[in-house]
């Protein structure tokens, strides 16, 4: 009677095996996060490097209003010092449907007038009230898309939000290019040009800053 066979034991996954689709997860996932990102920011990248020759003229749009008496009694002229506050939320509201400017933001207060300055990504703007006479003056420029996508890779004036983004964007990127690293060192006993080319990637840039770069 032929003895019973035991069941072979489950193989372990290798350690290498285990990191590797760890690795290949990781660098997928950041990737597919970063995509567009990245594709922003090389495009960016460019156009910020050829700044002078592919960014359009500036557009700018003046305009002129007086603010209503009801209005003017809650900005009207006091001896106050000057401050740096938001304009009520009524005035406000008359800035963006009369001026079609955006009203809120920290405006600069003084004895006679009330100056809001309004940059915004590729373009800036401006409002003021006059608190004698509720005069309102205004204008608003703009340098092109072009000059949008550029201050979004520089993060001017772009708030919080898209500051945020950036962050997780660079932590992404990070991770993308870090486990890209490993996966290559894992590999890198079948390419030999891995290393080689590595450190082409990393000499080329210092040999230019060093040599080219004062």
């Amino acid at each position: 009677m032929h003895a019973p066979v035991r069941a072979q034991p489950k193989k372990k996954k290798s350690h290498k095996t285990f990191w590797l689709k760890q690795l290949h997860s990781w660098h997928w996932i950041s990737s597919a996060v970063s995509l567009i990102g990245l594709l922003l920011f090389a495009f960016t990248g460019i156009t910020l490097n050829h700044a002078a020759d592919v960014e359009g003229s500036p557009q700018t749009v003046e305009r002129t209003a007086t603010l209503p008496p009801a209005l003017l009694n809650r900005i009207a002229a006091d001896d106050a010092p000057d401050s740096k506050k938001p304009l009520p939320a009524e005035v406000a509201a008359w800035v963006e449907k009369e001026i079609g400017l955006s009203g809120q933001g920290d405006a600069e207060w003084s004895g006679d007038e009330i100056y809001l300055p309004l940059p915004r990504p590729g373009g800036d703007g401006w409002v003021s009230i006059d608190r004698h006479s509720g005069a309102v003056s205004s204008e608003a420029t703009s340098r092109g898309w072009i000059s949008y996508l550029n201050d979004l890779h520089k993060g001017r004036n772009t708030g919080t939000a898209w500051k945020w983004f950036i962050d997780i964007f660079a932590v992404a990127c990070f991770l993308f290019a870090l486990t890209g690293l490993l996966l290559l060192q894992l590999h890198a006993a079948k390419r030999r040009s891995t290393w080689p080319l590595v450190a082409a990637g990393l000499a080329i840039p210092a040999v230019l800053a060093i040599i080219f770069i004062h």
